[in-house]
């Protein structure tokens, strides 16, 4: 049920209201802390399908980079672009990891239409391996070192037979990376925050697999990713490794919970729970900022938060509900800060 002007409309009004639908601030929270000045900010954000309007004629049928599976007009609308814009701006990360992203091209592209001025003058952004055509991405304020993606690599073990007690379409053949997390390392400069050495992070920026009946593959990504960690913590056991993005679990799943048993740490560890960090319309909380313990002490106190952004009314089904004025995307962005001064 959405309110307005005092009354309570039923969902199956909602679509002759149009460009009229609104929604409460529930989820997030709408305050942004101010940090130190010695702190940077990192930020997690699904952007929820930012394609761009350019089609790509070698690109068609299920990886049409211009229309979705129903031959509407998949570019992400103008309005839901220049949302999800403001929510960057408004929480002012220097290092955000973006998910839903269609390109490169498409992100520099959102870039120049929105976020002169902000210093984002590295990016990056490469195939995963996914069919439908999104992939991860990093826009930062300081330079970008590395850049790593495994597209297709096996997670070892075939599909089950069973997918949801129902015959598994894919039963027996090899598991692979749904969506190769994209690795990349960050280097703040020497000064750049008071700090006397460059600081390096390296980010698993994650999309892991979606849908209930699917957790054995979620577990299975999740396994080959702390493979991944164990070999940046082998070749430097004091590497500041920051795991984040959309996991499509919440923090009781099995999957989950296997990265905080690696010893990772969830940034709202030991904080209250509640709608304050939701991060997704369904009411759930499945997107992430996880670190290593060497960075435990660098994290800044209290200064993680999901920003607020407009979304549908909880409860409402996304498939008939109309989007409310602001809407950005079904998820919010997750953020925190950090003293990069390895301690």
């Amino acid at each position: 049920m959405t309110r307005f002007h005092g009354l309570i409309i039923s969902t199956g009004l909602l679509a002759l209201l149009g460009a009229c639908v609104v929604a409460d601030d529930w989820a997030g929270t709408s305050e942004t802390p101010e940090r130190s000045p010695e702190a940077i900010r990192i930020a997690s954000y699904n952007m929820l399908n930012l394609f761009d309007d350019v089609d790509d004629p070698a690109l068609e049928g299920d990886v049409d980079d211009c229309h979705s599976y129903d031959k509407t007009v998949r570019a992400k609308p103008s309005a839901q672009s220049a949302a999800a814009a403001q929510a960057i701006r408004t929480i002012d990360a220097d290092v955000i990891g973006l998910q839903e992203v269609e390109s490169y091209d498409a992100l520099v592209k959102f870039r120049e239409a929105h976020l002169q001025g902000m210093g984002y003058e590295y990016v990056a952004s490469v195939d995963v391996g996914y069919s439908r055509g999104v992939e991860q991405s990093v826009l930062s304020r300081y330079p970008i070192t590395e850049i790593r993606v495994w597209p297709g690599a096996s997670l070892g073990g075939v599909h089950p037979e069973l997918w949801n007690g129902r015959p598994n379409r894919d039963a027996g053949e090899p598991l692979l990376w749904r969506r190769s997390p994209l690795m990349v390392k960050v280097e703040v400069p020497a000064g750049a925050k008071g700090n006397e050495e460059a600081y390096e992070l390296t980010l698993f920026v994650v999309h892991h697999k979606s849908g209930r009946g699917n957790e054995y593959w979620r577990e299975a990504e999740t396994r080959k990713v702390l493979e991944l960690i164990e070999e940046q913590h082998g070749a430097d056991p004091e590497a500041n490794v920051v795991v984040m993005g959309d996991f499509n679990a919440q923090i009781s799943d099995t999957s989950t919970r296997m990265y905080l048993e690696s010893g990772m740490r969830w940034i709202f560890d030991g904080a209250a729970l509640g709608n304050s960090t939701v991060t997704h319309e369904s009411g759930r909380t499945i997107d992430f900022i996880l670190t290593s313990p060497t960075m435990r002490k660098e994290i800044v106190e209290d200064s993680m938060f999901v920003q607020s952004v407009p979304l549908r009314a909880r409860g409402a089904d996304w498939r008939t509900t109309p989007t409310p004025d602001g809407y950005a995307s079904d998820h919010l962005p997750v953020v925190v800060d950090i003293v990069p001064v390895n301690k």
